[in-house]
């Protein structure tokens, strides 16, 4: 069976709804997403955390559509050009603002659904968190012995629940091994090809209430950061600890996601952070 992964990584869009942090007007959300401060921010964690897994994928048959608008300031959007350019698996799309975020995200993914695919593996990733080298190919192999499931139902979601949580700021950064159950990173909704959604069209936290669901605990699969831009804030959400070893923190970092912690930590700290 013939599984398109297909991902969407919104940068700093300027939409309405679809978010927790709301604004009321396209020129407040605008004012927010466009401060200067703020977008150095995120392209410091969009291409430090985010981006170094993604061009390391042991699988590279995926496409991660990187949503944003036509007015995102320079550099940031040439930065966007370049790198997907330069990234094969990378598709920039420009949204005009949209009132309606669901929308919004289905005309940014739809043009890239493959529709000679038999399944299409959605996922949303956001611009500050990880997922591990081996994503996708672990989804696709994951999903082959559940794939009757699939079939009865015409949706699935396959999570990878183990990760970590990361407080990044002023004083550096701090790792808290967490297993959590649909968080949204590393967590993939299969669907028919011809159903127009993106993994955006459930809330991660409510999956039950439109599909059948199957967790996988191991390996560390993801890495989601919490810190003073956060969406979502500090809170980590339900879940609970798994035994780690602090003093394997670096080398599980480097190997499963592509990241220095001692170059990070140092950068966060000589930057101010993200406090």
């Amino acid at each position: 069976m013939r599984v398109q992964m297909l991902g969407l990584c919104r940068f700093s869009y300027v939409g309405l709804r679809g978010y927790q942090t709301e604004h009321a007007s396209f020129e407040e959300r605008r004012a927010f997403l466009y401060d200067p401060a703020r977008l150095a921010r995120r392209w410091f964690l969009f291409t430090r955390i985010a981006l170094p897994a993604w061009q390391a994928q042991t699988d590279p048959d995926f496409t991660l559509v990187v949503m944003t608008g036509p007015d995102l300031p320079e550099p940031y959007l040439s930065r966007l050009r370049d790198l997907c350019a330069d990234i094969p698996q990378l598709r920039l799309s420009l949204v005009p603002p949209m009132e309606r975020h669901l929308p919004a995200c289905l005309e940014a993914v739809q043009p890239h659904i493959d529709l000679s695919a038999e399944v299409i593996g959605h996922f949303r990733h956001d611009d500050d968190d990880a997922v591990a080298v081996d994503y996708i190919a672990r989804a696709r192999a994951d999903f082959a012995p559940v794939q009757g499931l699939w079939s009865r139902e015409g949706l699935l979601s396959l999570d990878h629940a183990r990760g970590f949580m990361l407080r990044a700021g002023g004083d550096g950064v701090h790792l808290i091994p967490r297993i959590c159950h649909n968080m949204g990173v590393a967590l993939t909704i299969f669907a028919r090809p011809d159903q127009p959604v993106t993994a955006l069209h459930y809330d991660h936290s409510k999956l039950g209430k439109w599909m059948p669901g199957v967790s996988i605990t191991r390996p560390l699969m993801f890495l989601r950061t919490m810190h003073g831009d956060s969406d979502s804030g500090s809170d980590m959400g339900p879940g609970h600890p798994w035994p780690a070893n602090p003093e394997q923190y670096r080398a599980q970092l480097r190997r499963r996601f592509r990241i220095d912690l001692d170059e990070l930590d140092h950068d966060l700290r000589a930057g101010g952070g993200l406090g």
